[in-house]
């Protein structure tokens, strides 16, 4: 592994305190929640210790988080971004639950592709706003795809208001197509509703793949839309609290503006942010060759000790989603990979009941973790 990465050494993984070390007794591996294992980048850890060494630790100023994004989103996304749209948030949820909050009404639909992300389900709760899904469609292969008669059919309903759309998708790792978004924008141009991309994964596309960021369509959709990103998957800095909302057009841009007290981000989160967006792509680089290794390495492991689970790897970001239901776990496979493996997965149904009989298993660590999350697997398989 890359020594910019660390080696992930289970020893020193087992003294960090964040949820994902601390959720579980220590004879669990934990492989559950979206945190890599990697060390942090030295220019992040460098910007946050000199805030720190000059008592730095104030309420957050945008300061170069504009330009920072808009550097990188040119480099790697092939997307010129204005600075003067681009606002830090706490974090992508939080950012889309206050854009949600300002331009819909209470109790109206927002349209969903479960499976996905669990916490929109949670926080679509919270806003009041019903949950119109449009689910994904299944091909015999295990692949995925975007379903647009059922989608069209969700936005035609009466009361929908918005589409939340996840690109790259989580937990799939599916990358959008050009095509498919600009099907997308036609119909939530043709149903008139407000359109939030989910776009957090997007620095970690993995070779072989193009991600194509929604703004940069040429489309009357691409100004009215909100996009949603974060340094926070990419570089692993999600604790750090700062993600990035950019916005379509003026009138967006000046209703961020006004809602800044709601979207206040952490000031190291910030600072952190910049320093990945501008210093760390060479850490970036690495990861994301880990990771293309990471997931060859799962689809043969899988082949030789768990057969029966189905695996199409994902395009990008550092999630797998697992086909578990010939091993015969029930609806909720990880359940049973934790008591019989001591191997914590999320659980399936948490992004959808299309998620019944399925788990996401975090290969975002080194290859020998990798190997021993699926030895406990085929463990849990064997006790059956």
């Amino acid at each position: 592994m890359d020594p910019l990465l660390g080696d992930c050494s289970l020893a020193q993984l087992a003294k960090r305190k964040s949820h994902k070390w601390r959720e579980y007794p220590p004879d669990v591996l934990p492989a559950f929640v979206a945190e890599m294992d990697y060390m942090v980048a030295e220019p992040i850890a460098a910007a946050v210790r000199d805030a720190l060494a000059l008592g730095d630790t104030g309420y957050p100023y945008v300061g170069e988080l504009g330009e920072a994004f808009a550097f990188f989103a040119a480099r790697r996304l092939g997307w010129a971004v204005d600075p003067a749209r681009v606002f830090p948030i706490p974090d992508v949820m939080t950012g889309i639950s206050e854009v949600l909050a300002a331009i819909t009404p209470p109790g109206s639909g927002v349209v969903l592709n479960p499976p996905v992300y669990g916490p929109f389900f949670l926080r679509l709760g919270y806003l009041r706003r019903r949950i119109v899904e449009a689910p994904l469609r299944r091909a015999d292969d295990g692949s995925y795809d975007l379903d647009f008669d059922a989608l069209d059919r969700a936005l035609a309903e009466s009361d929908v208001s918005a589409y939340l759309l996840c690109n790259p998708h989580n937990p799939l790792g599916q990358v959008w197509r050009k095509h498919q978004l600009l099907t997308v924008a036609d119909l939530c141009q043709r149903h008139d509703v407000a359109l939030m991309v989910d776009e957090i994964h997007a620095p970690l596309v993995l070779p072989g793949a193009e991600h194509v960021p929604f703004a940069t369509l040429d489309h009357p959709m691409a100004e009215r839309a909100y996009t949603f990103n974060s340094a926070s998957k990419g570089w692993n800095i999600a604790g750090l609290k700062c993600g990035i909302t950019v916005a379509g057009s003026a009138d967006s841009a000046a209703m961020l503006t006004e809602r800044w007290e709601a979207l206040l981000a952490s000031h190291h989160g910030v600072l952190a942010s910049v320093a990945a967006f501008t210093k760390s792509l060479d850490w970036l680089d690495a990861v994301i060759a880990q990771l293309d290794q990471n997931r060859a390495l799962l689809a043969r492991l899988l082949t030789e000790q768990l057969p029966e689970v189905g695996y199409v790897p994902g395009a990008a970001s550092f999630l797998a989603w697992l086909d578990c239901r010939k091993l015969g776990f029930g609806d909720d496979p990880a359940v049973q990979f934790l008591a019989k493996g001591r191997v914590a997965l999320t659980s399936g149904p948490y992004f959808g009941t299309q998620g019944a009989g399925f788990a996401r298993l975090n290969i975002g660590t080194s290859a020998e973790l990798v190997t021993e999350a699926v030895r406990r697997m085929s463990m849990a398989a064997s006790a059956q």
